[in-house]
């Protein structure tokens, strides 16, 4: 007799690059229960850049959201020399490694650098190297990428920005704003940025995927920015990170 597996339902909320930015968090959060999501998923970079690392881990583990490790969870929550880092990011990761609890350290460290869940990877950088914390921007980087992928969706961040790549006979590019899933083919997609969005749009992003339809969507979202840049400033953070946040760069 044949064991029937079935099929994951339900609709997912994708974070990423959240980055400390709770003002950020929060209203995605909200947007993402009006939405109807039923589970939460995050590729990484819960902490660095902005006032609030502490709220943003906590928020992440109070919705149980599948969760894989960042470049910055891994060296605000390590004692790893921060070497190749810029300046401005090596002073807010020193500055972050003294806010966190012993207990977010270890939760942070604990993070995999990838994993599947309901049939979809997720991975902060990529599927080759994840620990090497490599950029994808273009269809040839995300070539190397499909060569390990599994499943026919991956979620990932570390750019900030949104981008959507489909492997056919050959591999395309594009912005998206909704995607659908089709069989035979195979997805990696950039879920952007919640905290410190890197393409021009001030506006938090964040993705919902729905297992039952298939759909994925982009969402970008109006936040108090001005409440997050005075949280990096009563934080004694770099002025720069205020002023970028309503660039969207």
């Amino acid at each position: 007799m044949v064991k029937k597996v079935s099929k994951p339902t339900g609709r997912y909320a994708i974070l990423g690059d959240i980055h400390s930015n709770l003002q950020a968090l929060e209203v995605v959060l909200a947007d993402a229960r009006a939405r109807g999501c039923t589970h939460y998923a995050c590729v990484g970079d819960l902490v660095g850049y902005n006032g609030n690392p502490r709220e943003c881990v906590d928020r992440i583990c109070e919705l149980g959201a599948v969760t894989v490790r960042g470049n910055h969870d891994h060296y605000c929550a390590g004692p790893d020399a921060l070497e190749g880092f810029h300046p401005l990011a090596a002073d807010v990761a020193n500055w972050t490694r003294r806010q966190l609890s012993p207990e977010q350290v270890d939760y942070l460290r604990a993070l995999p650098y990838q994993c599947v869940v309901d049939g979809f990877t997720l991975v902060h950088s990529t599927l080759d190297t994840p620990e090497k914390w490599g950029y994808v921007f273009d269809r040839f980087e995300a070539e190397q990428n499909f060569t390990y992928q599994r499943t026919s969706v991956c979620f990932f961040g570390h750019t900030h920005v949104p981008l959507a790549f489909e492997r056919t006979s050959e591999v395309r590019l594009g912005l998206y704003n909704k995607i659908k899933v089709m069989l035979g083919r195979r997805y990696f997609i950039n879920v952007g940025s919640v905290g410190q969005p890197r393409d021009g749009d001030p506006r938090a992003a964040y993705v919902t995927y729905d297992l039952d339809t298939g759909e994925v969507e982009l969402h970008r979202l109006e936040y108090d920015i001005a409440a997050a840049q005075r949280a990096i400033l009563d934080a004694g953070l770099p002025a720069r990170l205020a002023e970028r946040l309503a660039q969207g760069r």
